[in-house]
């Protein structure tokens, strides 16, 4: 799709005009689709539906309907488009004014009036000073790293003397109410394998014990076992050792394999640091500027949120208000939550994106084209393919910006002045009221963060 040029004028009441500029081409694929859609609705004698000649449709339906269809098809992706490509940030539905097409081979021409979210007045973010921890690498951290890597060449031996225990391997017998069985099956417990009812009633029971389970299916029918533990055996840990790191690494003696997980941790161990900071700095920002965030683009961000959670939830088999009523969870609270972090998700954004005009910034197409061609290739799709339906859908903007508002918080970030964190902690918690604000999550919304799709 060509790019759709927009001109914008700002009116009073914190409400724009945008003159949308709709290349020919746009313009020809509206009608041919609207051409497409009526010709499988409309009957006329002696031809199937879709297989109606263009010239015979016009003269069933008329030029005015066809334009009218091909107009009020593609008018709001149009208009998105060339919001999205302005920043502006629409809180309600647009009033167009135009004419109709003369023709689908010429350039056309609307506007459209909308009300835009009011643009926040962003604080000197060179001056705010932001709590920073360092890069400490606890001990248990690498223990518990290499007891995992002593676990991958453990020895299983039989237990005798005592019962399953709840990191055991055990070896048992399966047998359902329906006649169907499993001899010899092989658990290692703790590693959610089997359902968490079959793990749990393991535990306890000695070699050549019986126990009938219950359990709940995807589909919440019940269905009922009875598991005979047949041998129980425990992983003995190799000592941490050269032979250790020899056995499960390419290092050849221990202290090696201790310094790389070392600096592995302490690189992960970074990058929560600095996706902490970067979110704390924003935060900072958002609480210094004069930011309102609500009305619709907060309503419409916590619908999203909440479509979410819900399919996560119900990915797992269980409706959202099952899953609410089991963890005792209660709708509105739930909804009051999403509510809060919109907004703060909002006012990230509302900040990000005025410190960006503030800044100049500008992303060139080549910039979103590599961005959209690593993920591409990361998820194996043809990267033109990608390219053309993200033109189409209008992603291909909100992709520019999600990348222009992340180019802001790396402006931020390294422009602030960054505090041990005990000293912010300790500011914190000398409370005063005009530092009284809702806590926030150290998650940051990230421009571009999901997957292109």
């Amino acid at each position: 799709m060509n790019r759709v040029d927009t001109l914008v004028e700002e009116l009073p009441e914190n409400r724009v005009r945008l003159t949308v500029q709709v290349p020919s081409h746009d313009v020809h694929h509206a009608v041919e689709h609207a051409a497409e859609d009526l010709a499988q609705s409309v009957k006329i004698p002696g031809f199937r539906k879709g297989k109606v000649p263009r010239q015979v449709l016009l003269q069933r339906v008329g030029r005015e309907r066809l334009m009218t269809e091909a107009v009020e098809s593609h008018i709001g992706g149009w208009f998105w488009n060339a919001a999205a490509r302005t920043r502006l940030r629409p809180v309600a539905q647009p009033e167009y004014d135009f004419q109709l097409p003369d023709s689908d081979d010429a350039d056309w021409s609307f506007t459209a009036t909308v009300a835009v979210q009011e643009k926040p007045e962003v604080a000197d973010w060179t001056l705010l000073e932001v709590g920073r921890e360092e890069a400490e690498v606890p001990e248990e951290l690498v223990e518990a790293e290499l007891d995992a890597l002593r676990s991958t060449v453990a020895e299983l031996v039989p237990v005798e003397g005592r019962p399953v225990a709840a990191d055991d391997t055990v070896i048992v017998d399966l047998l359902g109410t329906d006649g169907d069985s499993r001899k010899d099956y092989v658990i290692e417990l703790g590693r959610g394998a089997v359902v968490e009812e079959i793990e749990r009633e393991l535990v306890g029971l000695a070699a050549g014990e019986s126990k009938e389970i219950s359990f709940e299916l995807s589909d919440e029918s019940t269905q009922t076992l009875t598991a005979t533990v047949k041998e129980i055996k425990e992983k003995v840990l190799p000592p941490a050792d050269d032979d250790l790191a020899r056995a499960a690494s390419e290092f050849e003696t221990i202290a090696e394999l201790r310094d790389e997980i070392q600096s592995r941790l302490r690189e992960q161990i970074s990058d929560e640091i600095e996706s902490r900071f970067r979110a704390d700095a924003a935060d900072a920002l958002v609480a210094a500027s004069k930011v309102d965030a609500a009305g619709p683009l907060v309503d419409a961000r916590t619908r999203e949120l909440l479509r979410g959670v819900a399919r996560q939830v119900e990915a797992r088999g269980v409706p959202l208000e099952t899953f609410l009523a089991m963890t005792g969870q209660n709708p509105d609270d739930l909804l009051a939550r999403l509510h809060e972090e919109a907004q703060r998700s909002v006012a990230r954004e509302l900040v990000l994106d005025a410190v960006a005009d503030q800044l100049e910034l500008d992303v060139p197409d080549a910039e979103v084209e590599d961005l959209v061609r690593e993920q591409a290739e990361a998820l194996g799709d043809d990267s033109g393919e990608m390219l053309v339906a993200l033109r189409e859908s209008g992603r291909f903007e909100t992709l520019r910006d999600d990348l222009r508002l992340r180019q802001a918080l790396d402006r931020i970030a390294a422009e602030v002045k960054p505090i041990p964190k005990a000293q912010a902690e300790a500011r914190e918690s000398i409370w005063t009221p005009d530092k009284e604000k809702p806590p926030t999550d150290t998650k940051l919304w990230t421009p571009g963060e999901g997957a292109v799709t």
